[in-house]
Parts: C-alpha cells; sequence; structure tokens
C-alpha cells in the first residue's frame, strides 16, 4: 500500500476571469484561483485533467484518492463532474491566472459546449501532478506535427525553443482563418493543412511523409487524432528507423469514439514501438 503515492497532486478549483476568440473556432478562457502558484511549479504545454460540473451543479467534487484500494474513488454519479484531458497554455502570476485554449465545434463534445458558454464566475475543476517535465530534449532539429488538438503545446514549444534550434512545424487547423501567429525565436518553418472534417479522415500523415527528415541530432512531437499518430509512428520507427529517445508520439483523440471509450486503444498505441 503506497500512502503517499499522490501527495503532490493539485487538486483545485478555479473560475472564469475572461474569455475570448483568439480565432473563430479557439477560445482562450482565463481562469484564477488561490492555487495558481502551484500550476506555475508545473511544465506549461503539460496535460492536465479538467472537471466540468454536472448541469445544476455548481461545486466541483473532485474524486478521492483512497491509499488502501490504490485507485481514486469518483463522487456518486449525480454529482460527478466530466472529465477531459487538456492543456494548460500559459500562467501570469502577476495577474493570478493560467489560460486553457479550447476548440469551439458545438455542443458535440462537454468541453466544448462549456467553453462556448463559460462566463466570468464559472468554476472548472483542475488536477495534475506537481511537478516539471521536458516537453523536448535539446537537440539541433525538430519535427512538429499535430491537428488542431495539439495547437497549444506545438505553441508552447516553438516558444520554448531556443534561438540555435531548426527545423518545420505542420499543423493542421480547420481553415486560414483559424491560423495563428506562433512566436519563436529558433528557424522554424510552419506548413498549415487546412481540413474542415477531421473527424472524416487527415492528411496531415501523408504531408509529413512529403518532407525531407533530419538525420541527425534530431526529435520529432507527433501529437493528433488516434489513425494519424499510428500511421507516423510506424513510418518514423519502421521506415526511417527513428529511436524512441527521438519521437513522441501519442494521440488526443480517436474518429468516431468518445474520448471514456478510446482511452485505452490510445494508451495502447503510445507504448507501441
Amino acid at each position: 500500500m503506497n500512502e503517499n503515492k499522490y501527495p503532490q497532486a493539485i487538486r483545485s478549483v478555479f473560475t472564469v476571469t475572461r474569455k475570448t476568440y483568439i480565432t473563430p473556432t479557439y477560445i482562450r478562457v482565463f481562469l484564477t484561483g488561490e492555487n495558481v502558484h502551484l500550476i506555475a511549479k508545473t511544465t506549461v504545454g503539460a496535460n492536465n485533467k479538467i472537471l466540468i460540473p454536472p448541469p445544476g451543479i455548481e461545486e466541483i467534487h473532485f474524486p478521492k484518492w483512497d491509499a488502501y484500494s490504490e485507485a481514486w474513488i469518483a463522487p456518486s454519479e449525480s454529482l460527478r463532474p466530466i472529465v477531459r484531458t487538456y492543456t494548460h497554455r500559459g500562467i501570469d502570476l502577476a495577474s493570478n491566472e493560467i489560460w486553457i485554449d479550447f476548440i469551439a465545434h458545438g455542443d458535440e463534445g462537454p468541453a466544448s459546449a462549456w467553453a462556448i458558454s463559460a462566463k466570468k464566475g464559472d468554476s472548472l475543476g483542475i488536477m495534475m501532478k506537481r511537478e516539471k517535465k521536458e516537453l523536448f530534449p535539446q537537440v539541433d532539429s525538430y519535427f512538429l506535427v499535430g491537428d488542431a488538438t495539439a495547437l497549444p503545446v506545438l505553441s508552447v514549444i516553438l516558444e520554448q525553443l531556443p534561438a540555435n534550434a531548426e527545423g518545420v512545424a505542420i499543423i493542421e487547423v480547420n481553415s486560414k482563418a483559424d491560423e495563428q501567429v506562433l512566436s519563436t525565436k529558433a528557424d522554424i518553418q510552419t506548413i498549415w493543412v487546412h481540413n474542415k472534417e477531421p473527424q472524416n479522415g487527415s492528411q496531415l500523415a501523408q504531408s509529413a511523409k512529403m518532407l525531407e527528415l533530419p538525420t541527425t541530432s534530431r526529435f520529432a512531437y507527433i501529437a493528433a487524432e488516434f489513425a494519424t499518430v499510428k500511421e507516423l509512428r510506424n513510418y518514423f520507427r519502421k521506415e526511417k528507423h527513428w529511436s524512441t529517445e527521438e519521437l513522441y508520439a501519442y494521440s488526443y483523440w480517436k474518429a468516431g469514439v468518445s474520448e471514456d471509450r478510446s482511452v485505452t486503444d490510445r494508451r495502447k498505441e503510445s507504448v507501441a514501438s
């Protein structure tokens, strides 16, 4: 029994201070709370779990860690929040705010629906490990590939790359109107791919395969839909013989399958060689 397995986990309620549409389909929601300083001790761009209260419930009811069974105990179904994985896009200790970018694709997903309707004072729960971790190693050349769901983390990576780095970023968004101005000190070629119906397939993998790859001191970061990530993982590992240290590939979603149902498949694929 490990009673201290999650002593440093952040579990906190944040409230909306404001929101803005940074493109037609991207909503940036700003949040504040007494534990913003704890989020500051984690890695910007790292994944967190957001907890959305069910309809008619304002309070966030967190799962509780049971040390004896070493498992999270969920609240009763009527109080149980919807849990989704997101990236905290930025933090400002001076204003005591963090912000998260959401894709506004109607009410198809609970997180999108929440962001669209969010107003000042609304509550959102956040859970994450209180730890720092590297998003990328220090190399000479970077190959970044992601769809709309990965744009927040790719934006963070680009902001953090050193000036002496070079590479390419291939990013799929809904349309030209959703292309963002991405800040970076590195010499990065940004290629935008437009796809109005990503649930019906993507040209992201094909676009990536058309480009010349770096041969030494390299790292690829791939985050997209399940089929795209699987295809590119096979391409880099089996065809191009990149090592596991040179490649990070993780699917954020699976077409036609809810996040709750797809999580097992996506985890299995993430550890595939």
